[in-house]
C-alpha cells in the first residue's frame, strides 16, 4: 500500500483518441506526446523543470524508439532529467503510475511526470535476420497484425481469448453482450452531454500536420461508431458460435495522455482545486491461463484491493480496459458487481485503445467521476497481451 504518492487534482490531461488511420496517423507518437505535454504545462503555467524524472510509456515502435524517455524529456522542455521507458501492452499506463508511485514512496524523487503515448496507425514492419533460414531468408513481423493474431501463440487472435473466457465461465450470451455494449455507448453519451462538459474537464485539443503550412486540430474523439441495441442484435458473431460481433469489441487508436505523480504537499500546490486530494493507494497484477486474457482483470483487481485494504463494496467508481464486452461481464459475475454501473462516462470499448495511454485516460476519467460524486475509492483494472492484467486503487477526498 502506498501512503506518499499523490496526483494533483487537474494535474493530468488526455488528448482525444483517434481511430487508427485517422487524423493522427502520420504523427510521430513521441514527438506528438512531448509537444502536447509542453503546451499543456504552459497552459497551466507549470515549469517543466519541476520534474525530477520522466516515466514514459509506449508500446509500438517509432523512429528513434531507442531514445524514447530522455528524448521526450528534452522535447517537453526539461533536457536535464533522466527517464524510463515502460512497455506493458494495454496495462502500460497502470504500470507507469505504479513505478512513479514506488519511487515517491521510497524517496527516490518527489515529483515525476508520467507520459503515455502510442500510434497504432502505420505500425512498423520489422525484418529480423535469419542466417540459418532457407537461403538466409529473413523473418518478418507486422507489429500490429501479427501480435493481434497471437504473436508467439499464432492463430489465437485477441477475440478468441475473450470467447475462450466466455466458454470457460459459462452463462454469458450474445444477448448479454449486446445489452452491455449498448449500455457502454449510452454511458459514453453522458460524457458528451452539455457540449462535452465532462470530457472538457480533462481532454485537450491536439494538433496535427495537414501539410507543411497547414495545421489541423482534433478536439474530440474521432472514429467512434454509433451503437444501438437493435443494430448490435442484427450483427453476427465474428467467430461462429461466439458472442462477440464487430460491434462488441474495441478498435486500435492513436493518442496520448499525461499525469503528474508527486508528494501530498506538492500535489496540493499544483492542484486546480486545493479541496480535492487524489491518492494512489495500491497496484495489482496477475496472469491468467494461456489464451484467457479477459480473466486476468479479476485477480489483478483483487490484489490491488487487498493491498489497499479496501473491499469491492467500498468502491464508488470502477473503470476497466475492456477490449471485449465479456471482460466486464466476467468481472461483474466473479466480483458481484452491477455490470451496468461500471465504466460511467466512457471506456476503451467505445472510444478505442492506443495501447500505452489507454488505462491512463480511464484512470483520469475515474478521478473526475469521483470528484463529481464527492470523493471515494476508485478501482481501475484491465487486461493486456500475454493474458496479463494490472489494476490500480485510488482515493479521492
Amino acid at each position: 500500500m502506498y501512503t506518499k504518492a499523490f496526483i494533483p487534482y487537474g494535474g493530468y490531461y488526455s488528448t482525444p483518441f483517434v481511430r487508427w488511420q485517422g487524423s493522427l496517423q502520420n504523427e510521430h507518437a513521441v514527438e506528438l506526446a512531448a509537444a502536447t505535454t509542453k503546451k499543456w504545462l504552459a497552459s497551466r503555467e507549470i515549469d517543466p523543470k519541476i520534474f525530477e524524472y520522466l516515466v514514459f510509456g509506449k508500446t509500438i515502435g517509432q523512429l528513434y524508439t531507442f531514445y524514447d524517455a530522455p528524448w521526450a524529456a528534452y522535447l517537453m522542455g526539461n533536457p536535464d532529467i533522466p527517464g524510463m521507458h515502460i512497455t506493458q501492452a494495454c496495462s502500460t499506463s497502470t504500470t507507469v503510475l505504479n513505478q512513479a508511485s514506488a519511487a515517491i514512496e521510497t524517496g527516490l524523487y518527489e515529483t515525476s511526470f508520467c507520459m503515455l503515448t502510442d500510434r497504432c496507425s502505420n505500425g512498423p514492419f520489422t525484418v529480423w535476420p535469419n542466417p540459418k533460414g532457407p537461403g538466409g531468408e529473413v523473418i518478418t513481423e507486422s507489429w500490429m497484425m501479427d501480435n493481434f493474431d497471437g504473436g508467439p501463440w499464432r492463430g489465437v487472435p485477441m477475440i478468441q481469448t475473450a470467447e475462450n473466457v466466455v466458454n470457460k465461465a459459462g452463462g454469458i450470451t450474445k444477448e448479454d453482450v449486446d445489452k452491455v455494449t449498448a449500455r457502454r455507448y449510452e454511458q459514453y453519451q453522458d460524457a458528451l452531454a452539455n457540449d462535452r462538459a465532462f470530457q472538457k474537464r480533462y481532454i485537450i485539443p491536439v494538433e496535427f500536420k495537414i501539410s507543411k503550412k497547414k495545421i489541423g486540430i482534433v478536439e474530440a474523439d474521432e472514429g467512434v461508431t454509433p451503437t444501438t441495441l437493435e443494430s448490435l442484435t442484427a450483427l453476427k458473431p465474428v467467430i461462429p458460435g461466439g458472442v462477440h460481433s464487430f460491434g462488441a469489441q474495441t478498435h486500435p487508436a492513436d493518442g496520448n495522455c499525461g499525469l503528474i505523480v508527486t508528494t501530498r504537499e506538492k500535489a496540493r500546490a499544483l492542484s486546480t482545486d486545493k479541496n480535492i486530494e487524489v491518492q494512489i493507494l495500491a497496484y495489482g497484477f496477475a496472469r491468467a491461463e494461456k489464451a484467457h486474457m479477459a480473466m486476468a482483470v479479476v485477480p489483478a483487481a483483487r490484489m490491488a484491493l487487498e493491498k489497499a485494504g479496501v473491499s469491492i463494496g467500498d468502491v464508488k467508481a470502477i473503470k476497466t480496459h475492456n477490449p471485449f464486452t465479456a471482460n466486464d461481464l466476467y468481472m461483474a459475475n466473479e466480483m458481484g458487481i452491477d455490470v451496468m454501473t461500471m465504466n460511467n462516462y466512457g471506456c476503451s470499448l467505445v472510444y478505442g485503445h492506443p495501447q500505452g495511454p489507454t488505462a491512463g485516460r480511464a484512470i483520469i476519467e475515474m478521478i473526475e467521476e469521483l470528484a463529481i460524486l464527492g470523493g471515494g475509492y476508485g478501482l481501475f483494472t484491465g487486461c493486456a497481451a500475454g493474458d496479463t492484467g494490472a489494476a490500480l486503487v485510488i482515493k479521492v477526498s
